[in-house]
């Protein structure tokens, strides 16, 4: 059973005014609204309007999310036709004797229930981006006397990657930082970080934006860049919704290419792996000439698929050997590089790519390589989720872990939980991620917290499960958490779901006293994004 959970009656202050004034509006005799806070009755009628409360918006979209465990129900949905709405909806409840709880809700692929407000309003991202009401996707270019042309997108909160992705590419255009998944918010990702096997490289995707419009807990509409307000600025990137939401985020761009080298190589020594991976993380082509755009890694295990939804690869008449080995090693590990290339730089990639190839220590004859075009590159995750969503696979519960690992912790985290809790328990069946990335590419003034080491490693355990089971997964991702608490394996969740503020607290470390001071200016009242359990545990 998913839980579920309804707001508390004693959440309602009711006035006898909020009834008469709701009776004696015109369009607001509906039952729903009679119970409505005297402070959410207060607002313009403009907003009013844009209030919905009936079964349908409160038991859809609003109250669920990518993960299917977590189930909160909200006093309301919100669906605002511009920016200036959400403004006067969050000021409402800013000046309110009882502030009512806000979150925006873009495509709800948080796992859980970061997205929701229990007895509070839910603001409809997606919506708001499907009637075109915000600001949609502009590209431009601007003069800057220290590096010349700077080209970026003006894209709204509510747009997602993948059509970002198609409007920068008409310019011949694109963003350098990406997720592996496209269909997702630019607010929702740049309020977390935004990772990929590009990140290395380029930095997250918040270390990609130049300038952002916020509407901040007070309701206030603020710009805010590095030089501007940029106290704001930091806070909201990689802040987890606590500080704003954004409505406006400027990506700077660069030449976009046209294809992509794609390989695949497998390792059955995690040390091997690991050893190459940060080698190819230390060419970020800043002092070298030629680098690689994109560094991942997976790993293959007996119980799982050899290819899974994320991608199709390896060639069916190769699975045979390549189970055979699974069985003999029992894991596998897969390092998955990419280098892109246009006409100008077409001749040269095969020649750069095997230079920066050369004496990994791969197992011999498992390289595995595809050239396609950008595009399908980037959105190489659709093809798996459109199969899944065909299957009635999609919907199901996700409880995922996603990690971040010290570099000098990662061999400790192999034989503790790759070679022995993933293996006994033996339910693993989905993707598990694992790729290293260079901290000199975050911006530590920014909310994203990452351990305290040049090099950390991502982890993630992307299960699928029923909603029968999605529970022994759950006691999985508990017990690999207590094996690195017990081992003092200093990790940081991403995506991170925690129960107490001892946790958050430890989470955010050092950055923690910030983050409450950022609170306290930009969301004093405590409004923003309550699913997120920070601040109302």
């Amino acid at each position: 059973m998913v839980a579920e959970n309804h707001p508390s009656p004693t959440y309602f202050i009711l006035l006898l005014i909020t009834i008469t004034r709701l009776i004696s509006t015109v369009g607001k005799t509906s039952q729903w609204k009679a119970v409505l806070p005297a402070e959410l009755a207060e607002v313009d009628e403009d907003v009013f309007d844009k209030l919905r409360g009936d079964s349908e918006a409160l038991q859809g979209r609003a109250s669920k999310d990518y993960g299917n465990i977590a189930r909160e129900v909200p006093l309301a949905v919100f669906h605002p036709a511009s920016a200036q709405d959400i403004a006067r909806l969050i000021k409402a409840s800013y000046r309110g004797a009882v502030p009512f709880k806000v979150a925006a809700r873009g495509q709800g692929h948080s796992t859980r229930g970061q997205a929701m407000a229990r007895g509070g309003v839910v603001v409809d991202m997606a919506g708001f981006r499907e009637r075109g009401s915000g600001v949609g996707i502009r590209v431009s270019n601007t003069v800057d006397p220290s590096v010349g042309y700077f080209h970026y997108a003006d894209v709204g909160g509510e747009q997602l990657w993948i059509d970002v992705l198609h409007a920068t590419l008409e310019h011949g255009l694109a963003p350098l930082s990406w997720t592996d998944y496209l269909y997702l918010t630019v607010g929702g990702t740049l309020s977390n970080a935004g990772i990929s096997g590009q990140t290395f490289r380029f930095g997250p995707q918040i270390s990609t934006v130049r300038e952002m419009d916020v509407i901040t807990g007070k309701g206030e509409s603020v710009t805010c860049s590095s030089q501007t307000n940029s106290e704001l600025f930091h806070a909201v990137l990689g802040g987890l919704g606590q500080f704003g939401i954004i409505t406006r985020a400027r990506i700077a761009l660069a030449p976009a290419p046209k294809r992509v080298k794609w390989v695949r190589l497998l390792y059955n020594e995690f040390s091997d792996f690991t050893k190459d991976q940060e080698q190819l993380i230390s060419i970020t082509g800043r002092k070298q000439n030629i680098a690689v755009d994109y560094v991942e890694g997976s790993l293959l295990m007996h119980q799982g698929p050899i290819n899974n939804w994320r991608s199709s690869f390896f060639p069916l008449a190769d699975h045979g050997r390549i189970i055979s080995l699974v069985t003999q090693h029992s894991v596998l590990y897969c390092l998955e590089v990419a280098k892109y290339y246009d006409g100008q730089s077409e001749n040269n990639v095969d020649k750069e790519l095997q230079v920066l190839l050369q004496g990994l220590s791969y197992i011999p004859g498992f390289y595995y390589e595809k050239d396609v075009s950008y595009v399908e590159f980037l959105n190489r995750v659709r093809g798996g989720e459109l199969k899944l969503q065909s299957q009635g696979l999609w919907d199901v519960p996700h409880p995922w872990l996603n990690l971040f690992i010290p570099k000098s912790q990662i061999m400790d985290f192999d034989s503790g939980v790759f070679k022995n809790i993933i293996l006994k328990r033996n339910i693993t069946t989905g993707p598990v991620l694992v790729y290293p990335m260079n901290r000199n590419k975050w911006d530590n003034r920014m909310s994203a917290s990452i351990p305290d080491e040049e090099i950390f490693y991502t982890v993630g355990f992307l299960h699928s499960s029923g909603f029968d089971n999605w529970k022994d997964y759950d006691t999985q991702n508990k017990e690999i958490l207590q094996f690195c608490n017990d081992a003092g394996i200093n990790i940081k969740q991403y995506l991170p779901h925690y129960r107490t503020q001892e946790d958050w607290t430890k989470h955010f470390g050092p950055k923690w006293r910030t983050f409450v001071e950022r609170k306290q200016q930009f969301d004093p009242r405590m409004i923003l994004s309550p699913g997120q359990r920070i601040f109302n545990n």
